[in-house]
C-alpha cells in the first residue's frame, strides 16, 4: 500500500507472512504457525517494524472480527481449512502462506479495516484471541497502544525492503 505524507515520501505497509514451523500441541494434534512481519511508515501504525507469529485459526479469527466490524466491505478470503494437515506436504504449507500474505496485503489497503485496532493487535502482539478482545473491549489495564510496544516482538532476521 502507498499513499503521499505531508513531507512528500511515499507512505507504504509492507508484509511479509513467511516461516512456517509445525507446532505440536500434543501428538494428535500438529498445526502450522508463521511469522509475520510488518515495516511501515504509516502514521496508522505506532510500531514501525515487528514480527509475530499466528497460527491459521487467529487468521480465520481475524477475517471474522474485521467482517464484523466492517460489513459493508467485502473481505478478501483466507486459504481453505486444511482438514487432515499433512505437515510434510511442502507445496501444501507453501500454498497456503501465500494466501495469508495476500488476505493481510489486502486488508492493509483498507483504510476502514486500518482503523480496526484489532488488526493492529494481530500484527504487532503475541496476544492470545481473548486477550485482543478485552484490550478493544477496555477490559484491561493497557491500551491498544500499550498493548502494541509492550507485547511487541521483533526480528533479528528482519527482511530486506523489497523494491
Amino acid at each position: 500500500m502507498e499513499n503521499k505524507m505531508k513531507d512528500g515520501k511515499k507512505e507504504f505497509i509492507t508484509v511479509w507472512v513467511r516461516d512456517p514451523q509445525i507446532q505440536k500441541e500434543d501428538s494428535w494434534h500438529p498445526f502450522v504457525d508463521y511469522e509475520i512481519c510488518v515495516h511501515t511508515n504509516s502514521m496508522c501504525f505506532t510500531k514501525k517494524t515487528s514480527c509475530v507469529r499466528r497460527r491459521y485459526k487467529e487468521f480465520a479469527w481475524l477475517r471474522q472480527r474485521l467482517q464484523d466490524n466492517a460489513v459493508l466491505i467485502s473481505l478478501p478470503e483466507i486459504p481453505p481449512k486444511i482438514t487432515f494437515l499433512s505437515t510434510s506436504n511442502a507445496k501444501v504449507l507453501e500454498q497456503r502462506r501465500q494466501g495469508l500474505q495476500e488476505f493481510l496485503e489486502k486488508v492493509l489497503q483498507s483504510n476502514i479495516l486500518l482503523s480496526d485496532s484489532r488488526l493492529h493487535l494481530f500484527l504487532q502482539t503475541q496476544l492470545c484471541t481473548t486477550e485482543i478482545e478485552a484490550c478493544v473491549s477496555g477490559l484491561t489495564d493497557y491500551t491498544v497502544s500499550d498493548a502494541v510496544h509492550r507485547h511487541a516482538t521483533s526480528s533479528q532476521r528482519f527482511p530486506v525492503e523489497e523494491v
